[in-house]
């Protein structure tokens, strides 16, 4: 399995800032994390450059990060959510949740609300059936649980367009859940919007082949659409929304 070029790309920061602030134990705790702890320990290389400062070590780095994402593509968004977490002072840097380099647009096809982002509010795009209440009730149910507060385009009509609301909604949310479930055109078109606005957006399915190619580099939640299931993605929604939620210092 290869890297996708993207992917590839988005490494080299990661890189820069690992060589600058990793010790072995953050090695060892990103492989802990991402389940490629023997990718890390089994290295010939990686641990000993670090060790003895060797000239070599930038390039064990990126051989290894590409190991790591390569077993999972998802993985890069674990490494960066380590070093989020870990040196909250790289985020800007290695996040793609920060960006330094701002856009300003104005939108042709939407009018821009005069509403601020409400910090409470995560707003859920997902196929409409009757099938898809309960997970919308376990979606509603993880997010009471951090004192927060759902909402679909369903329960909104204040313009005459849908997507119109649809825009808003997504503008005026801080978090974005996405279910992919089905592989529903709207809901893609509406991650589309999430991303490009710079919101969290928390992708789940029920099936791993209803997450597009493009978007398999962002961790998701996949669930089963029964009882025990949907409990538990109430609770691993729950822990994910805490961390989204919580102020950074």
């Amino acid at each position: 399995m290869t890297v996708a070029p993207d992917t590839a790309k988005a490494l080299l920061p990661i890189k820069r800032q690992v060589s600058a602030h990793f010790g072995s134990s953050n090695w060892l705790e990103l492989g802990t994390v991402t389940g490629a702890l023997d990718v890390i320990q089994n290295h010939p290389r990686l641990l000993r450059a670090l060790h003895f400062g060797d000239e070599d070590y930038e390039g064990c780095i990126l051989d290894v990060l590409i190991k790591i994402v390569e077993r999972d593509p998802q993985n890069i968004t674990a490494i960066q959510e380590y070093l989020h977490d870990t040196f909250d002072d790289l985020a800007k840097n290695i996040s793609s949740e920060v960006s330094e380099q701002r856009i300003v647009f104005s939108p042709s096809v939407f009018t821009i609300p005069d509403v601020e982002v409400d910090a409470r509010l995560v707003s859920v795009m997902m196929p409409f059936s009757a099938a898809m209440g309960p997970v919308y009730d376990a979606i509603r149910k993880g997010a009471s649980r951090q004192g927060l507060l759902t909402q679909r385009v369903d329960d909104l009509w204040e313009h005459s367009t849908v997507i119109q609301d649809i825009f808003s909604l997504v503008f005026r949310s801080s978090i974005v859940t996405c279910d992919f479930t089905g592989k529903n055109p709207n809901v893609f078109y509406e991650c589309g919007i999430a991303h490009t606005l710079g919101k969290h957006v928390v992708p789940i399915a029920q099936h791993e082949g209803d997450v597009p190619f493009d978007l398999r580099h962002h961790r998701y939640l996949k669930y089963l659409p029964n009882e025990e299931g949907l409990e538990q993605l109430s609770e691993r929604l729950s822990d994910r929304l805490a961390t989204l939620s919580s102020p950074r210092t």
